[in-house]
């Protein structure tokens, strides 16, 4: 689930091996997968959208997503799922969605038998995402899911096997993929522009109010067991992504520390954390996140200069600069738009997505080390 909202108001390779992880998918077993013939609607029409459902119609999915398919020129919102009544109702008549596209849990696998249906967008609390995408493609749709992939680096094994077996394309919402000034940062720090990056400071955060609990989308954030963990999990993933896609590496190691200064409200779930990454090229980044402060930046220095973006993380607003001066990109493109197009056209084209399921897991082999290096007292720990 993404909680960027909250700051976007006043989702041991080369960097050879990293480059063609993104631009072939999750691997010979996914192109062996993305070979299958498209399991949807045969022989649609070069103008004909794909059609999209929710699943969960919490803040993300409302204030985001809904709006973002008003936008999308390639794929479209036809369906819902939703376990609250009230909001199927009030979804059919703002979006004009059928009754026979609108489900609840207990029928969500009748979904496979609706043909206006093709991809299914899983936007449910972490700890539900394994289990609505294996379902997703069991009923042969292909799988949107919001980021963190999953709680776990097994679950993510599992949802990729799911798909692949399935034959459905599977993506992650990494939405900032699909963003100008991050895309420049890609090629600033991939192409060494300015030469290698040597060191990068990220971090995104946002502050969680004591009398959060009685706010759902903010009450299942302090649930381990909903969540898989705190601000890591929730956004200081973002700071993870941003050190992989500007090196262009994966990292080999890592050490981190966490502090608690309002342990009454997260009692199971980590606040404050710090964490150096360190890749095989030797670039160091010093990340963080937290639940108790503001702050959104990806700031790299190389050999020859250095680049940044603050606000980085957010759905809008953002805005990117070098020492050369000011990166001259718009603003406020719609980065869920952008994704979910892209998306439907990798199906339409049998295309392996840019940010594929090999991503989410990825990222999740290094918070599972993180989560390591602190349980072990801050130690370092090698990952892969």
């Amino acid at each position: 689930m993404d909680a960027a909202r909250f700051l976007s108001c006043p989702e041991h390779s080369t960097r050879r091996q990293f480059l063609k992880t993104l631009s072939q998918g999750i691997g010979s077993a996914a192109l062996a997968a993305s070979a299958a013939p498209y399991v949807g609607r045969a022989a649609l029409p070069d103008d004909e959208t794909l059609g999209v459902a929710l699943v969960g119609l919490g803040n993300y999915a409302t204030g985001q997503l809904a709006p973002a398919l008003q936008e999308t020129t390639k794929c479209e919102l036809t369906g819902i799922v939703t376990g609250t009544p009230s909001k199927a109702e009030t979804w059919k008549k703002k979006y004009d969605i059928p009754e026979e596209n609108v489900y609840n849990y207990e029928t969500y696998d009748r979904i496979a038998d609706n043909d206006n249906i093709d991809i299914i967008y899983v936007v449910l609390p972490n700890g539900m995402h394994a289990e609505y995408t294996i379902r997703a493609a069991e009923a042969g749709k292909h799988v949107l899911c919001e980021k963190p992939m999953a709680t776990s680096v097994q679950e993510c094994k599992d949802m990729i096997a799911a798909c692949e077996t399935a034959g459905v394309k599977l993506s992650v919402g990494y939405r900032l993929h699909f963003e100008p000034h991050h895309q420049r940062v890609m090629t600033l720090g991939q192409d060494e522009v300015f030469g290698p990056v040597t060191v990068m400071q990220n971090g995104f955060g946002f502050r969680i109010p004591d009398s959060a609990t009685d706010e759902p989308h903010i009450e299942w954030r302090l649930n381990k067991e909903m969540a898989g963990g705190g601000a890591l999990m929730d956004v200081g993933i973002y700071a993870i992504q941003g050190a992989r896609y500007v090196t262009g590496e994966e990292p080999v190691a890592v050490t981190a520390q966490e502090y608690k200064t309002r342990p009454e409200v997260f009692s199971d779930v980590d606040e404050t954390l710090f964490f150096q990454l360190e890749f095989p090229g030797g670039t160091v980044v010093d990340g963080s996140t937290t639940y108790n402060g503001s702050y959104n930046r990806l700031y790299a220095t190389a050999r020859d200069g250095w680049f940044e973006i603050s606000p980085a993380y957010g759905y809008g607003g953002v805005e990117g600069r070098t020492h050369d001066g000011p990166m001259d990109f718009k603003s406020n493109v719609n980065q869920q738009a952008r994704q979910m197009d892209a998306f439907a056209e990798c199906i339409r084209h049998d295309r392996s997505p840019r940010v594929g399921g090999k991503e989410g897991l990825r990222d999740l082999e290094v918070i599972e080390a993180i989560y390591e290096s602190i349980d072990a007292g801050n130690t370092r720990v090698e990952i892969g």
